[in-house]
């Protein structure tokens, strides 16, 4: 599905990607991790045509940088961070721009019946239907994350670029985001390429890791030989695993306590 080979970016004239391939098949969730400034967004922008590149990145057998925008983005979607710019749109209306990409005029086509059904199921998925019609503006981090999970799904893409996306999310909808994700790469046959920092979900929900270091891959592999590398420990500079039983046994104290 996704192919990169030999892919570099920089910034005024600072390398920031360097030499990145890897290659990622349909119907697979792959976490990219890291420590700040390591190049974990950057890679994602050039992946959906937002940075100029060297090297290659093929979607299907295709250059991205050769595929018109619209084509692009309809076989690839990017839900970055949330942004504090946007439109004072209701819900439905954020989440019916997912669609306008599949339009065959203008940059705002008129939508059909399919398009509101469409619409209508992924913000019952993400138990927004009731609040359609309320401004995205008056929403919680957490309502709005789903609002853009929800335009995501509706623009039904083949891969999902996913930036950080249970920032502003509280425990109970940052598992119910990723099952929902899980259970959209398994039914629909496409693939998930997100970067997280909440190792506790790379290792319930990835099937393999990309390790990031000073815009290099430093470690590949499925998710607990990686999770398990003392590589991990020397990028970090932690011991990681330990770190994460650590707070699990004082979570678990803390219960027994209570």
């Amino acid at each position: 599905m996704l192919e990169l080979k030999d892919v570099s970016c920089s910034y005024d004239q600072l390398r920031v990607l360097k030499d990145i391939s890897f290659s990622l098949k349909e119907n697979e969730i792959v976490c990219i991790i890291g420590p700040n400034g390591c190049g974990k967004t950057t890679l994602l922008k050039a992946i959906a045509g937002l940075l100029p590149y060297t090297g290659s990145i093929k979607f299907h057998g295709s250059e991205i940088q050769d595929l018109k925008r619209k084509d692009l983005a309809k076989g690839i979607a990017f839900m970055s961070q949330i942004s504090e710019m946007y439109f004072e749109y209701s819900i439905y209306e954020t989440v019916m721009l997912g669609r306008y990409l599949h339009g065959k005029k203008g940059l705002l086509p008129a939508v059909g019946k399919e398009d509101e059904k469409i619409v209508e199921r992924v913000l019952r998925d993400v138990e927004l239907w009731q609040e359609k019609d309320k401004p995205i503006t008056q929403l919680s981090g957490g309502q709005l994350q789903r609002v853009f999970l929800a335009r995501t799904f509706a623009q039904e893409p083949k891969l999902i670029l996913l930036d950080e996306p249970t920032n502003h999310l509280d425990l109970k909808y940052q598992l119910e985001l990723m099952q929902r994700l899980e259970k959209w790469s398994k039914e629909k046959g496409h693939a998930v390429l997100g970067v997280f920092h909440d190792l506790n979900l790379a290792m319930q929900f990835a099937e393999r890791i990309i390790l990031l270091d000073q815009g290099e891959i430093a470690l590949e592999g499925e998710t607990q030989r990686v999770l398990q590398d003392q590589t991990l420990t020397k990028v970090f500079g932690v011991d990681v695993l330990n770190y994460m039983q650590g707070s699990l046994n004082k979570w678990v104290s803390s219960k027994e306590r209570a």
